[in-house]
């Protein structure tokens, strides 16, 4: 009974049950809570009225976390920037890869590089302007050109000076020149503009000639080392009578001395036989030297790439030939097994011999005695000789002619990167003769370009085409000043393509428009070759008929008399075996039915027109997949009379 008094209700039970006992915290937390409430207290004491900005945040030492502001509180120093020890403000860090994003370097990024030796000329300030302080108006241009073949460039300081050394020569009397030489130069050539020295006369006729003063040296063995020059001048500037005179004029002066010593040996050699007679009363005469064949052995080689230039420049050296009396010997592919016999195997020697690099090559193996008495070597077109398709050819000859070479000159229009470090590793004292105008399409040639994409040729670019060289056509002629008289009615247009499957399809498609076009490369009919370029190149031969019907590859069928023809007009489709120094002085029009892989083949595609100081004109058909930003980028620089690069 005891124990059911002392038993507790139900309900306090069921109270007792649902309130559970305090759970001790541990003494860390304890401590945490305590210096929060401390702090609390003492921002309350100190005027912080609002607490709502401020964040509870333990620590173990009260008398430093007691004038600690809250995380949200600002410094009172915020506004005043950070000093350096020395009272200069401090620079601000400049984070990784901050740079990535902006257009435009940041001037303490140049001035480190600058310091460091790595600033690009392209990229730095300084770079950026020009000789008479301005400032250039785009310190980058050229974004697509770079991503094509580079060519190496010319600064232009340089080329101020060489324009005061050319003003220098006005005339070729005043060049020291052996006096036949002067009569060829006056009588030989009368048709042409070479009267006057071009640019590229005026800066390589002195230097090849030995006029300009040549750097002392301590060393006596670099003064009888061999004499290398590189010719660089724009397309159409006479670097043909540029080399050929100098060259000329020195073997006629080792003629000369070599004609004196035979003399003097002759005469000794008489002299000795006349005392041998006294002393021996019965001494017969010796018999006389029998002449045996054997290949020519000539004082100066010149290479070429192709047989049309062979021809060109073959012709030239005949026209000099007559009045300097010299012997020349021309020499290609296209010649028969005959006639490449008869000029080398001659009695009467070869002073010269114009020649491709492949043919000489397999000459010289079967005959090395032709190269031992090369005293000049002038490989023209050097940019295509010494690439990957000519040079080992060219270097063998090189070397078999190296030991008797005295002056070695390379001519070219342009100069990629890939030749200038080959001649700084071979020849790293070569001399540059460089033109002002060098990389650098004249202004007296326009640029046009024809949107294929657009109405009414919707993508049909040989349908552009056709339509282009109707419009020139059918044009009435141009006067141009140069010649001081109206451009002959006949006009003569060249068409560009890139590879050489599309000559005879671009050509067919023309002539099926009334278009009279023929296909020119590497496998057409060395005649027609002959008599298309001839027209082209102003040697054709007046005759009293019309020689349109001759060039025609296809002549139309009998059903097709009444179709349409362009008259007055002749068109030439060719790869760039017709943009290499061929010297077409009668085309005025120049079309680039595709856009060229590289700027150098701009400016030798170009180059056709315009040449010796002539007007010419230059279309550019911009089809799907051409490159519009190249195309635009030459012709702005075109406008602004600047190289390319």
């Amino acid at each position: 009974m005891l124990r059911r008094a002392t038993r507790a209700c139900p309900f306090c039970e069921v109270n007792s049950l649902l309130v559970r006992p305090p759970v001790l915290q541990p003494a860390n937390q304890q401590v945490r809570l305590y210096a929060q409430l401390q702090r609390d207290r003492s921002s309350n004491k100190h005027g912080s009225s609002d607490q709502r900005f401020s964040t509870p945040r333990p620590s173990f030492n009260r008398s430093r976390d007691k004038h600690r502001p809250s995380r949200m509180v600002l410094s009172d120093t915020v506004d005043r920037p950070a000093t350096r020890p020395e009272g200069k403000p401090a620079r601000k860090k400049r984070e990784p890869f901050s740079y990535l994003n902006k257009t435009r370097v940041p001037r303490d990024l140049e001035q480190e590089q600058e310091r460091n030796g790595q600033a690009s000329s392209r990229g730095s300030f300084q770079s950026r302007r020009r000789e008479d302080g301005k400032r250039r108006g785009k310190p980058d241009a050229y974004h697509a050109l770079k991503m094509q073949k580079g060519l190496q460039e010319i600064p232009y300081g340089s080329r101020s000076a060489i324009k005061r050394k050319i003003e220098q020569v006005d005339s070729f009397e005043g060049l020291p020149f052996l006096d036949t030489l002067q009569e060829a130069i006056k009588d030989a050539l009368p048709g042409l503009e070479y009267r006057i020295p071009t640019p590229a006369q005026a800066v390589a006729i002195p230097a090849l000639l030995g006029l300009e003063a040549k750097r002392r040296t301590r060393n006596p063995a670099q003064k009888e080392a061999l004499e290398s020059y590189l010719l660089a001048a724009e397309t159409g500037s006479g670097k043909t009578l540029a080399y050929l005179l100098p060259t000329i004029d020195a073997i006629k002066r080792a003629e000369a001395v070599e004609a004196e010593e035979k003399e003097r040996e002759e005469a000794e050699l008489a002299a000795a036989k006349e005392l041998d007679k006294r002393d021996d009363i019965f001494a017969l005469e010796s018999p006389p030297t029998t002449n045996a064949v054997d290949p020519a052995r000539p004082r100066a080689i010149i290479l070429v790439p192709t047989a049309e230039l062979v021809a060109q420049v073959g012709a030239v050296a005949k026209s000099l030939s007559h009045t300097v009396k010299f012997r020349a010997a021309p020499i290609s592919a296209k010649n028969t097994a005959t006639v490449i016999r008869n000029r080398l195997f001659n009695e009467n020697g070869v002073d010269m011999i114009i020649c491709t690099p492949p043919l000489l090559s397999s000459i010289a193996e079967s005959n090395p005695n032709i190269l031992s008495r090369v005293s000049h070597l002038i490989i023209d077109e050097a940019d295509s000789l010494l690439d990957r398709s000519f040079k080992p050819f060219t270097t063998g000859i090189l070397d078999r002619a190296t030991p008797s070479l005295k002056k070695l000159v390379l001519c070219s229009a342009t100069i990629p990167r890939y030749l200038d470090k080959y001649l700084a590793e071979r020849y790293p004292s070569m001399k540059r003769l460089v033109t002002p105008n060098l990389h650098a399409i004249p202004r007296r040639v326009q640029l046009g370009v024809v949107d294929v994409n657009k109405d009414p040729y919707r993508g049909n670019k040989m349908l552009a085409c056709a339509d282009t060289i109707w419009q020139i056509g059918k044009a009435s002629g141009d006067y141009d000043p140069a010649e001081g008289k109206e451009i002959s009615q006949t006009k003569r247009i060249l068409v560009f393509v890139n590879e050489r499957e599309e000559t005879e399809t671009v050509a067919q498609y023309l002539v099926k428009k009334g278009i009279d076009a023929l296909a020119f490369h590497r496998d057409t009919d060395p005649s027609r070759q002959a008599k298309t370029l001839a027209s082209f190149t102003g040697t054709e031969k007046p005759t009293t008929t019309s020689s349109s019907t001759d060039d025609k590859p296809n002549p139309p069928a009998p059903a097709d008399k009444n179709k349409r023809q362009l008259a007055n007009t002749k068109v030439i489709v060719t790869t760039d075996l017709g943009s290499r120094g061929i010297d077409t002085v009668s085309v005025r029009h120049v079309i680039l039915y595709d856009v060229p892989h590289t700027t150098i083949d701009f400016i030798h595609r170009l180059g056709r027109t315009g040449r010796m100081g002539r007007r010419g004109r230059g279309i550019v058909l911009v089809g799907a997949g051409d490159r519009a930003d190249v195309v635009k980028e030459v012709r702005d620089a075109m406008f602004r009379g600047e190289a390319l690069i």
